[in-house]
């Protein structure tokens, strides 16, 4: 049926939903990151050895796997904005069952289920923004959707040691879990997609579902780009364990660093990352989706330095920072996933995101392997290899910014 054009919508509207979303991608990063920051607490308060503590990760994140296929494909069929209070009720309350958990058992089943709405976060949410807005603006959105997901990381980091909030660290647990239901009738201001074509289109239907959608996404003329697009996310997830996972082992094991030290060093790779994606964000827009590639081209040079020539701490810092800063260029894939698959596939083509996760899941056993064999080093130098491999298959994919000549 014949739809309202987003380029007929006020701009005031459009950004109020996207300034909308931008309230819930903060909590969805709040919520997400309490099974790294809060897992010393965790572990403390049920007893779990070490394993048990991390392995809360995993099964968080093949929660957002299964839930990035379903809610994603759901959201095709039913509509995103629909779906977007799915999502935020559902972590919200997952988020403060948390409360509830007494037990190791009880601990994995609470953050698979939360994992699982938390896993439709990037396929619904950023999907619904996009549509709202011309492409040469898209890379910048999501460098300001990945800005609030690190400021949600800080956020939570500074409250853990602030002296003026309650001590019980369960209180972080309600503090991100409250305000997204309390906030959720907020969503009635993101116009409804079923009503709504998005920019560029033409008010019709752009396409019609014949199977289940993540079926389409394999079907003649698709399943190339589906393919690449799961090795290039799954490739840069794997890297990012790799290396990221086993850095503050390295630091102090391997290079002999002292606590404050590490935390110094690894500090600037997260300031690195938040001021990339403002960069790579720019570079999306202006010279095209896949010039963000050269960005993982750029930290496989720099794992390189860091592992075998970089020596002192201020010189660690900054090859961390810069490393940081590269690897960010993968804020590109969220208008660049969007533009790849026809706008009725949007939300299951963006879970692709999320299926990524089960390449990286191998990380730990491979790389841990080859540290016990090799060491440390070697294992985290798989990174390298990894990135490169990435860059060069993403370059392999169609470009989706065409600009008009002037």
């Amino acid at each position: 049926m014949p739809r309202v054009r987003a380029e007929d919508l006020s701009p005031t509207r459009r950004t109020a939903a996207f300034a909308t979303l931008m309230i819930f991608e903060f909590f969805y990063g709040w919520c997400w990151n309490t099974v790294d920051i809060l897992r010393p607490q965790i572990r403390d308060a049920l007893g779990l050895t070490l394993t048990q503590a991390g392995s809360a990760y995993t099964a968080q994140g093949l929660g957002a796997m299964t839930g990035a296929i379903v809610l994603g494909q759901l959201a095709d069929r039913f509509g995103r904005t629909r779906m977007i209070y799915v999502v935020v009720i559902g972590y919200g309350g997952l988020a403060a069952a948390g409360l509830l958990v007494a037990s190791y058992p009880a601990l994995m089943v609470q953050r698979a289920a939360l994992g699982f709405f938390l896993g439709g976060n990037f396929p619904i949410i950023v999907g619904s923004y996009l549509g709202l807005f011309p492409p040469h603006l898209r890379g910048k959105l999501t460098s300001v959707s990945n800005g609030c997901h690190n400021f949600a990381i800080v956020a939570l980091g500074a409250s853990l040691s602030a002296t003026w909030l309650p001590a019980d660290w369960r209180f972080l647990l309600l503090a991100g879990a409250v305000p997204p239901l309390l906030l959720s009738p907020l969503l009635a201001i993101v116009p409804d997609d079923r009503r709504i074509a998005v920019w560029g289109a033409d008010g019709a239907q752009t396409g019609a579902l014949r199977n289940l959608p993540i079926a389409d996404l394999f079907a003649p003329g698709l399943i190339g780009i589906t393919v690449r697009l799961f090795l290039v996310i799954g490739l840069n997830f794997f890297a990012y364990q790799a290396f990221a996972g086993w850095v503050t082992t390295y630091l102090r094991d391997v290079r002999g660093f002292s606590v404050a030290e590490v935390g110094s060093i690894v500090a600037w790779q997260f300031a690195g990352a938040t001021l990339g994606s403002f960069f790579w964000g720019w570079v999306a827009d202006r010279f095209g989706r896949r010039a963000a590639a050269y960005g993982f081209f750029g930290g496989t040079l720099v794992v390189i330095l860091y592992l075998g020539a970089v020596r002192s701490p201020d010189m660690l810092r900054l090859a961390g920072f810069i490393w940081g800063f590269m690897i960010a260029c993968s804020v590109a894939w969220g208008p660049w996933m969007a533009e790849l698959f026809p706008v009725h596939l949007r939300s299951t083509a963006m879970s692709i995101f999320n299926w990524g996760r089960l390449i990286s899941m191998t990380a730990p056993l491979i790389t841990g392997a080859v540290a016990a064999r090799f060491g440390l080093t070697w294992a985290m130098a798989l990174s390298a290899a990894c990135f490169l491999i990435a860059g060069k298959v993403w370059l392999s994919l169609p470009e989706t910014l065409i600009r008009k000549a002037p």
